[in-house]
């Protein structure tokens, strides 16, 4: 605790001696990298539109209050003020990536801007972590009337316009069909975060507000639409199924094979599985249907037709340098991977890529001793050294297993144990799940916070007001 709320007084300023490494994003790839990278190699500065790092896969429980938005965020100074070296951080927005001059252009993109509101910044090597934005595959009426969840105003809107909707039904005189409409929650995309978010909105059903509003509780519908023939699909056939079962025992209503066509103010055009197209009234409609790259990583791309051509993101080799170049490396939901765009694999790929960076720098300065020295032996004693700090390892997956919440205290969990998996699902399996998020957490202060969060839920329920 006095390690947390006593950081470097006076950090080493940054040296001209050493290359700099600009860091672009606060998500779990950018940060696993900065906590990871040695700053007496490189002196490093951090640009994201965001100066925190969140904690997405519990963002979820944010949206119906079983979670405060804040027990999930570690403030990046929280990190950079705890290195020995000066961590330079600015809260802007990436605009331009100009790769020949090796400059990057920022805008401050905040309510507050000062006279300069843009600036460039130079760099010797640039990592690219900026993630991605929700997928809306073109459909019109998306953005304008669905609620995504990948930050935090994501989820503040969500629980804001929940609210809205249980208030609105309950004022006097609403029809019996305008009551329905407002009550229906309709969640699309089957993967971990729309099942979680489904999950968490009928704990919130159950546990709060049949308590606060009997006489609506009854008449709340969820919805989930899946365009595939099941939900979660990187799960066991064997778990897929017991959480089909699980929320049709909750009452969740499940539509697989169903397409959307168009989204309107009060209403979603559906396709199902027979062909056939029909209404489906909403009063909340959550899109949780997966990613696609943000504008400035296209515009990367723009720029390396020839190596840049898979369109779900950054081309990178197993070093995860830029296919196209030789100083910017990417990382995360910024890449176009065999591996899926999970918060494990950016994490991993973070940490990797810090160990890569060592071995640049120790590759520059065996380089430098070679030349340098003056005996046969004491060259032949670098090059040794030269010869592995050249021998980079290429980035290697280890997959932990994958988890996810499926509501009523159950959780679902595919662990590799021996030469396959472990399946588990069930009660027990949901305070693995609750301990294994709690580890993961980034900081000491997160998981004190989760877990008196969690305690306050279990005494006292979720608040219920509107923010």
């Amino acid at each position: 605790m006095y390690y947390h709320r006593h950081p470097t007084e006076h950090p080493n300023p940054a040296d001209p001696k050493k290359k700099t490494v600009v860091i672009l994003g606060s998500g779990w790839a950018s940060t696993s990298f900065l906590k990871s990278i040695d700053t007496d190699l490189y002196n490093v500065v951090v640009v994201s539109p965001r100066n925190y790092f969140l904690f997405t896969p519990l963002l979820p429980s944010c949206t119906v209050g079983t979670i405060d938005v804040r027990s999930l965020v570690e403030p990046i100074r929280f990190i950079t003020r705890h290195k020995e070296n000066e961590v330079k951080v600015y809260e802007a927005e990436c605009t331009e990536i100009d790769s020949e001059k090796k400059v990057i252009t920022i805008v401050d993109n905040s309510e507050v801007k000062g006279d300069n509101a843009t600036s460039t910044i130079p760099y010797d090597y640039l990592v690219i972590g900026v993630g991605a934005q929700s997928q809306t595959f073109g459909i019109k009426g998306v953005e304008e009337y669905g609620c995504f969840l990948k930050e935090v105003w994501d989820a503040q809107k969500i629980r804001t316009k929940l609210m809205d909707c249980i208030e609105t039904a309950a004022f006097p005189g609403q029809s019996p069909e305008e009551i329905e409409r407002l009550l229906h929650m309709v969640v699309v995309g089957g993967g971990p975060t729309g099942i979680e978010y489904a999950a968490e909105l009928h704990d919130f059903l159950v546990e709060d507000l049949t308590h606060w509003y009997p006489e609506l509780a009854g008449k709340i519908k969820i919805t989930l639409v899946e365009a595939m023939p099941n939900v979660l699909p990187a799960f066991s056939k064997q778990l897929i199924d017991y959480t089909e079962s699980t929320f049709k025992q909750q009452n969740i209503h499940l539509h697989t094979k169903t397409m959307v066509k168009e989204v309107k103010e009060k209403e979603i055009i559906v396709q199902g599985p027979d062909g056939n197209k029909e209404s489906m009234p909403y009063g909340l409609l959550v899109w949780a249907t997966g990613n696609t790259s943000r504008p400035l990583v296209k515009n990367l791309m723009a720029q390396y037709p020839e190596t840049q051509n898979i369109r779900r993101g950054l081309a990178v080799d197993d070093w995860l340098r830029m296919a196209g170049t030789n100083d910017i490396y990417a990382l995360g939901d910024a890449t176009a991977t065999k591996y899926a765009p999970t918060a494990q694999v950016a994490a991993q790929q973070g940490k990797y890529l810090a160990r890569v960076f060592a071995q640049l720098h120790a590759t520059e300065r065996y380089e430098a001793l070679v030349e340098e020295s003056a005996t046969p032996e004491e060259k032949a004693k670098n090059m040794r050294r030269l010869q592995k700090a050249q021998d980079i390892k290429p980035f290697h997956y280890s997959h932990q297993g994958s988890l996810c919440y499926i509501g009523s205290d159950k959780a679902i969990a595919d662990l590799p144990f021996g030469p396959g998996n472990l399946a588990s699902g069930g009660v027990a399996t949901y305070a693995f799940w609750r301990s294994a998020y709690i580890s993961n957490l980034f900081s000491a202060r997160n998981k004190w916070l989760v877990i008196t969060d969690w305690t306050k839920k279990t005494f006292w329920g979720r608040d219920i007001s509107r923010e």
